[in-house]
């Protein structure tokens, strides 16, 4: 599973770089843009990092990075169809990726928390 969620976060980096690139050149879409652009490209690389902690705590934390960046994301991309930038139909699709992400980490660090009461 590693790897494919490391593939997951890595072609959801490449989507949000897309979308940043088809963005109105208006001030207010950059500025959101290059937030969700941050954010969103994080999140794989900091699922990268969980993958090589060093304790069970470790890798929770870093699990919880990635969490906390998808939650940032999913506020941007929101704010691009409020603010009318973007279209609810085209966002459709990777604001439903990013909730899937979310429920596989909230997921994956549920079950490791548990695994840690038993020891």
């Amino acid at each position: 599973m590693p790897t494919d969620l490391k593939d997951r976060t890595e072609n959801y980096a490449l989507r949000i770089i897309r979308l940043f690139r088809s963005l109105p050149h208006s001030t207010e879409a950059q500025v959101i843009g290059r937030q969700f652009l941050r954010s969103g490209t994080s999140v794989g690389a900091n699922y990268r990092e969980a993958c090589r902690s060093r304790s069970k705590a470790e890798f929770i934390a870093k699990l919880g990075d990635c969490l906390k960046e998808l939650d940032e994301t999913d506020y941007w991309l929101g704010l691009l169809v409020k603010a009318k930038i973007m279209t609810q139909s085209r966002m459709e699709a990777l604001v439903g990726e990013t909730n899937q992400l979310i429920a596989v980490f909230v997921t994956i660090i549920k079950n490791t928390k548990d695994g840690m009461k038993k020891l």
